[in-house]
């Protein structure tokens, strides 16, 4: 008998692909759609009724079963509050990687496999190497510029060892033309870039709706002189450069702020010690498996697509190779080891 897999479609083109590869190889494949938002902001419309549309079509194009799952409630109290919550303390959350941990490798897989499913499926772009039923580890893409695993390093093994990345041995390129060749009704469908399941919106934007702000002071750091205003320091984080509106000489860059004085903090010097880190400390680190030696080397990603650096890990100090620019409280430090992800944590003030 087929193994039956759970694939989470989102209505774009790198799910679609996924489902088509998993009926190719003989899975019985049932679409899922995750219903996470579908709240309108003014001046901003939510796509999900026209990706539900989509993915129903690419479903029924593949003659397999298609389901909708609503999660609303759930992505409300788990991403969107505390994305909120961490900006409101003057951090920079990512909620793509708490949006995985949370919804799709915790409560859609829960679901999937209550309702029978032996297996969960997405689009992202990575590889698992399944080592028993209860544990995995997980690998960086052949594509390293569409390498998803900086997003994922919070799932469990657990929850790997019951997961199947279709697209980790194949680039955006490879996966475009499948999805035409295969006559997908998104092959050609562009990639949302706003906050995860929201769509096009941008942060300042979408935090415009839930935060109350007020206008502040900007300060440059040596002078201590008002350099400007802005419109809430909620909306500046550290290294930033544009969107200041201070004129005049050398740019400005964000070297620090004050969410209870509401006071952005200012420095035309791009190397004002306040933008440059080799050593961090990190908060709620997470091991997809073990914990790696003190002394073994490992290398740290601080940004999507970010560059590796070489690190030692002890406890949960990150010692660099190399002092990088503008890593921001709340950000994610991301720990491999060649192409396996282990693990990561949140990066704390110093």
């Amino acid at each position: 008998m087929s193994k039956k897999v759970f694939v989470g479609m989102s209505g774009g083109v790198d799910s679609s692909a996924a489902a088509a590869l998993l009926v190719e190889q003989g899975y019985d494949v049932t679409g899922v759609y995750m219903k996470n938002w579908s709240e309108d902001l003014p001046g901003m419309h939510c796509p999900w009724a026209e990706d539900v549309a989509d993915a129903k079509r690419v479903a029924v194009g593949l003659d397999i079963d298609f389901r909708v799952f609503d999660f609303q409630k759930e992505y409300k109290q788990n991403v969107v509050d505390y994305m909120i919550r961490e900006y409101q303390a003057g951090r920079t959350p990512n909620p793509d990687i708490m949006c995985n941990q949370e919804v799709k490798f915790k409560i859609f897989l829960e679901a999937s496999l209550a309702a029978g499913a032996d297996y969960i499926a997405t689009g992202h772009y990575a590889r698992v190497a399944h080592e028993s039923s209860s544990s995995a580890k997980l690998l960086r893409a052949r594509d390293d510029n569409k390498d998803q695993t900086y997003f994922l390093y919070r799932v469990t093994s657990e929850a790997l060892s019951k997961t199947i990345f279709p697209l980790g041995d194949f680039t955006k390129a490879e996966v475009r033309e499948m999805a035409k060749e295969r006559g997908l009704w998104t092959a050609s469908k562009k990639e949302s870039m706003g906050i995860c399941f929201v769509g096009q919106v941008g942060i300042r934007e979408f935090l415009s709706e839930y935060v109350k702000t007020a206008p502040g002071n900007i300060i440059d750091q040596q002078t201590g002189s008002v350099v400007g205003k802005h419109d809430g320091a909620i909306f500046y984080t550290l290294g930033q450069r544009h969107g200041l509106n201070v004129g005049g000489g050398l740019p400005y860059y964000v070297v620090g702020k004050d969410m209870e004085k509401n006071e952005v903090y200012v420095s035309r010097s791009i190397d004002n010690e306040s933008l440059w880190r080799k050593e961090l400390r990190l908060a709620d680190i997470h091991w997809i498996n073990q914990a790696p030696h003190k002394d073994r080397n490992v290398q740290v990603r601080l940004r999507h697509r970010g560059a590796l650096f070489d690190a030692k890990i002890d406890g949960d100090i990150v010692q660099l190779s190399a002092s990088e620019r503008a890593v921001a409280a709340g950000q994610s430090a991301v720990i491999y080891d060649g192409d396996e992800c282990l693990g990561g944590g949140i990066v704390k003030t110093d």
